[in-house]
């Protein structure tokens, strides 16, 4: 079996594999600062329960991310999770200016994906790009392993930031 026969195991970052708690402060200022929030995800310490689960799933899946950060962070984003021992896969990220919410542009990445193959699972924390990939026949696993954060979930659906 090559690997792109392989079917793919699709994990977040943030929340998921990534513990944002220490950089949420970013978050909760008025205005927010972005550049800051995504300036400390080099630091974000691993979560135990996600990582197990990636590298649980590349012994059947490939392992690939999609996440809602900008394109900008991709070279922090790469060498962290190289330094956490998580299995090397492409990264879907957002483009710099795109503002749309998490659950809009992950579902059509998702779908795109499905066009070619198949998606075996999703691992995400945001409660709504769960139910619309749900919605959508996707079978989803819900990172409830990290603190949830109101302020990121603002950032995920009005703003569009992550």
């Amino acid at each position: 079996m090559t690997d792109n026969d392989r079917p793919l195991a699709v994990f977040d970052l943030d929340n998921t594999l990534a513990d944002t708690a220490h950089r949420q402060r970013f978050l909760e200022r008025s205005p927010r600062d972005w550049d800051a929030f995504f300036a400390a995800a080099p630091q974000d310490p691993p979560l135990a329960e996600g990582v197990a689960l990636a590298l649980e799933s590349a012994e059947e899946c490939e392992v690939v991310y999609l996440t809602g950060r900008p394109e900008r962070c991709r070279r922090d984003t790469i060498d962290w999770l190289a330094a956490q021992g998580l299995p090397e896969g492409r990264i879907w990220m957002r483009r710099n200016n795109d503002r749309r919410p998490a659950r809009r542009t992950k579902l059509e990445i998702l779908r795109d994906l499905a066009r070619t193959r198949e998606i075996r699972v999703l691992v995400d924390d945001d409660e709504l790009v769960c139910e619309d990939a749900e919605r959508a026949g996707f079978t989803v696993v819900r990172a409830r392993w990290a603190a949830a954060s109101a302020a990121l979930k603002v950032a995920q659906e009005r703003e569009g930031r992550t």
